[in-house]
């Protein structure tokens, strides 16, 4: 006769020392077959946000997994990497997430100091409210941390942009991403180059799930609202004190944006003088430039005595740290961007926007014009930014949208923790 309580006896002592790791609940699937009231058990997700660069990406996730309240529960930690109100709060404001559940707080301080605090911050957090599953995203300091964190404590980890890579050791983000893709047993991508990645460096084809680019899920859904934005506004509501407004008036296709915060770019005043000086002299003069200026890059500026020279620049709009709606908007009309950062060369890839990266190497390859996108890479070299500038000015709007960047990234990553229930 069969007898299921001995058949789950079998199964909890095999299971607990045969648990393969990209099904670490398996013990508990087993116990839900055997008793059918345990079917009603949620998934215990724990996701954890640091800086900016996660809030937009955060986002669709959280309003997707609010989607399903029967089946799973969520908790959100804010580590606290970025947490002034122009890095951080206003975007949870505008993005509408939650408040989170967990602040660490952990502040600013070398990328050791704050890896270091983060785990032993997380470590309580994870240690009382026992997840089944953490999520990190992106490649910030916070997302390492959690990462090692998760295993140590073994719990399951998914990473949300997976994959990426600029092969450049020197960038502590490239340090972030490759140490999270190693602990992960679920990996989410945003493309085939990401998934060749991960193949090339030995993880097993079945854990690795491309799923598209979940920051096209918030660039569409703010879309609207960005784009109902007036453009003289937005610059007289967040310029810094004694920025010029350009005589002109600022019409869409009339203008570029630069953003720069990287150490590669803005720490040495021999590479950041030359740019700032083709900025006021060759960029300026042709369209009017409107540069959100990031506190650590300001820092830099105002040390270097160039702060001074670009308040003084006409046709410059130096502003504060803009929120989620407000830069959308300014890569939505800019003719060219100028930029270090990745999220914006995704955003340009989508909006069509020609984009200058301001760096080396990327992370995010399918942007590039040689793969299809607007972007090109230039360096801080001046010379070839010149040359780029004036060919990237002259070009047509041409809007490429990679496979599966089509604003349902969240649904399909809820979807597949919905088959490990």
């Amino acid at each position: 006769m069969f007898r299921p309580l001995k058949c789950q006896w079998f199964f909890s002592v095999f299971t607990r020392f045969y648990t393969t790791p990209y099904q670490p609940r398996l013990f508990f699937r087993y116990q839900a077959y055997f008793h059918p009231v345990m079917n009603h058990t949620k998934t215990k997700i724990m996701s954890v946000v640091g800086a900016r660069p996660n809030f937009m990406k955060i986002a669709p996730f959280v309003r997707e997994l609010s989607r399903f309240p029967d089946v799973f529960t969520h908790t959100l930690v804010h580590t606290g990497q970025h947490y002034d109100v122009s890095m951080s709060q206003s975007f949870f404001q505008a993005l509408n997430i939650p408040a989170p559940d967990v602040d660490l707080e952990i502040g600013s301080g070398t990328h050791a100091e704050q890896v270091g605090r983060t785990m032993m911050s997380f470590e309580k957090v994870v240690q009382e409210r026992k997840p089944d599953w953490i999520v990190v995203i992106g490649d910030v300091n916070a997302t390492c941390a959690c990462s090692i964190t998760a295993k140590k404590e073994h719990i399951a980890l998914a990473h949300i942009e997976s994959g990426l890579r600029s092969f450049d050791l020197d960038m502590p983000e490239e340090v972030n991403r490759m140490v999270t893709d190693r602990l992960s047993d679920l990996l989410f991508t945003t493309d085939h180059m990401a998934d060749a990645n991960l193949i090339k460096e030995g993880v097993p084809p079945e854990r690795i799930k491309r799923v598209g680019n979940i920051m096209i899920d918030s660039l569409e859904m703010q879309r609207a609202p960005a784009a109902r934005l007036d453009l003289a506004s937005l610059c007289a509501a967040n310029a810094l004190p004694g920025s010029r407004h350009p005589a002109p008036p600022l019409h869409d296709n009339r203008f570029c944006v630069i953003t720069l915060h990287r150490p590669s770019n803005v720490d040495d005043i021999d590479i950041l003088a030359p740019l700032v000086n083709f900025l006021i002299e060759e960029v300026a003069p042709v369209l009017p430039l409107i540069w959100p200026v990031h506190p650590r890059t300001r820092k830099k500026l105002e040390s270097s005595g160039l702060w001074v020279l670009l308040q003084k620049a006409p046709g410059i709009i130096l502003t504060q740290p803009l929120g989620y709606h407000e830069m959308l908007r300014l890569s939505m009309g800019a003719k060219v961007m100028l930029t270090d950062s990745g999220g914006l060369q995704e955003e340009c890839c989508i909006l069509g926007t020609p984009c200058l990266t301001l760096r080396q190497n990327t992370e995010r390859p399918i942007t590039l014009r040689e793969h299809g996108g607007v972007g090109v890479l230039v360096g801080n070299d001046v010379e070839r930014i010149r040359t780029e500038f004036r060919e990237a000015a002259a070009l047509p709007r041409t809007l490429h949208r990679p496979p599966l960047w089509d604003g349902h990234t969240a649904e399909r990553i809820v979807a597949c923790f919905k088959k490990l229930k």
